[in-house]
């Protein structure tokens, strides 16, 4: 992980194949399945390591909304989801 994490935080996919491949051959079930995943999508890892935009924000907001929507289970309307949906947004504005 620290290999990746120093791939990020120079924003180098150079030595991304190499670190895949230690992760396929790796005894643990989960990393090895990553590698696959990776390997299937590598084009779309590759410009997320290099380029210097991201989602962040957007993924906040819709893990908010989502979150909201479970904790109401659509016992309310969209009006009162709305609210509360603004509200949360308000509040990740103050803290961050």
């Amino acid at each position: 992980m620290r290999q990746f994490a120093a791939m990020l935080d120079f924003r180098d996919a150079g030595p991304l194949p190499d670190w895949v491949e230690h992760l396929a051959v790796s005894r643990l079930s989960t990393l090895a399945s990553r590698a696959r995943a990776i390997r299937e999508d590598q084009h779309a890892v590759v410009e997320g390591v290099t380029t210097p935009f991201n989602s962040g924000v957007n993924e906040i907001r819709i893990t908010d909304l989502k979150r909201q929507k479970g904790i109401m289970a659509w016992r309310a309307g969209v009006l009162l989801l709305h609210d509360r949906v603004i509200r949360v947004a308000g509040l990740r504005r103050r803290y961050p």
